[in-house]
């Protein structure tokens, strides 16, 4: 009887330690994230967990982590508040980084940023070295962007301020590569595949969350 209850036991508990061998660890700082000191966030706005994507039209693996990310991104709640900001490294970085500010000043952005990585990426249709202004606005005027006006806001000085602003974005929050997300200013996150970087984002999210209430 007494190996009856013995096996019996050991039998319930198989399930419990393979729960326990399987269960995620909860992410590590350091390794799994870095804490940036006195970070803020991009754009502040009360009650809201604020997720940046530092990103980059030319940048290959942003492409294939667009679709990814816009998943994810349309299963939050709506105390979440995504916002993309284009790196501007220099060199054939900074024009489509104008060209994401002028996409939405014109308004046209959101039917756009997909069709950008692929005309990059996929299509060729764009360049990824050596664009014009010229060249960008024409591909944006096949979406319904006026080519005049959008030369105009890739080359105006409120885009100028824009690209200074996300150039110090990336350069207080330690981003030396794209993608890059940073949660509230506080967390950047340093997964090693695609969905270790999910998870850790969601777990970071959760956490400001919590100690926003």
């Amino acid at each position: 009887m007494k190996a009856a209850r013995l096996l019996m036991l050991l039998l319930a508990l198989v399930p419990l330690a393979a729960a326990a061998q399987t269960a995620p660890a909860a992410p590590v700082e350091g390794s799994d994230y870095v804490l940036i000191a006195d970070g803020k966030p991009y754009a502040p706005l009360k009650g809201k967990v604020e997720v940046v994507e530092v990103f980059g039209y030319t940048c290959v693996h942003c492409a294939h982590f667009q679709p990814v990310l816009s998943a994810w991104q349309k299963k939050q709640p709506s105390w979440v508040r995504f916002t993309p900001v284009p790196a501007a490294f220099g060199g054939y970085w900074t024009p489509y980084a104008r060209a994401y500010y002028a996409a939405a000043k014109l308004k046209v952005l959101a039917k756009t940023h997909d069709e950008v990585f692929k005309a990059l990426h996929d299509t060729g249709s764009l360049p990824i070295q050596n664009a014009s202004s010229e060249e960008i606005a024409a591909f944006y005027a096949t979406h319904g962007a006026d080519p005049k006006a959008f030369v105009a806001a890739m080359d105006s000085a409120a885009t100028d301020l824009l690209l200074e602003r996300s150039r110090d974005f990336a350069l207080a929050t330690g981003v030396e590569g794209t993608p890059s997300l940073v949660v509230n200013g506080k967390y950047r996150v340093t997964g090693r595949n695609y969905d270790d970087t999910l998870r850790i984002l969601d777990y970071l999210v959760a956490r400001e969350r919590a100690a926003g209430k």
